[in-house]
């Protein structure tokens, strides 16, 4: 019985062991901006910034769960699984893109991502929201609403956020694929350069 006990204990200690060294995550939920649509994996903003960790001395595995053509209802469904898989310590919420090509109702978009926030806040992660513009031609009201949906959430809760992920690539032809939505090759650096003074205060080394 004694024995039992000891191994017991050893089982418990090993795994609190186990835990205390694992390493800390950040979890990319959006879509497919940051999934690497019509690139190669390797050749997205994400693997640019899990390779610009390491090479600055951040120890964090950087997990990509973003999905093409996600939706923030999607992207809700999806994410109670994901933190509890992940235990993220830093969450980027890249997401409303889709709600906006669409044209969804915005106090829906509104509502989902303040759930996710709040998701996110509640199992302990670090938030960093990541903001998406429409075009013009979707008419001035909605594209004002759009846009002020990120600001909104990331006061109400003061967390990050980043205004614009595709800020100095969006108009420029060089940087976007065909079909004038995704970035291409070329453009992944500066999709990093943009999400990068915001993460980094986030980061602990």
């Amino acid at each position: 019985m004694k024995r039992l006990v000891c191994v017991a204990m050893l089982s418990v200690i090993f795994n609190c062991s186990q835990a205390a060294v694992r390493t800390p995550a950040i979890l990319v939920f959006g879509d497919s901006i940051s999934a690497a649509y019509g690139i190669r994996a390797e050749q997205g903003w994400v693997s640019l910034l899990q390779q610009k960790l390491k090479t600055q001395g951040y120890g964090y595995e950087v997990i990509n769960a973003s999905v093409s053509g996600e939706t923030t209802a999607g992207g809700l469904a999806r994410l109670p699984r994901a933190l509890s898989a992940h235990r993220p310590a830093i969450v980027i919420i890249e997401l409303g893109g889709n709600d906006g090509l669409r044209a969804l109702p915005i106090a829906q978009m509104r509502s989902n991502l303040m759930r996710m926030v709040t998701l996110g806040i509640e199992s302990k992660a670090r938030v960093l929201l990541v903001g998406m513009r429409m075009p013009p031609n979707y008419g001035p009201k909605y594209t004002q609403q759009f846009h002020a949906v990120f600001d909104d959430i990331a006061r109400f809760y003061k967390i990050p956020l980043v205004p614009f992920l595709l800020n100095d690539v969006a108009l420029n032809g060089d940087l976007m694929q065909a079909d004038g939505i995704h970035p291409n090759v070329a453009g992944q650096p500066k999709l990093l350069e943009n999400i990068w003074p915001a993460l980094q205060k986030m980061l602990v080394k």
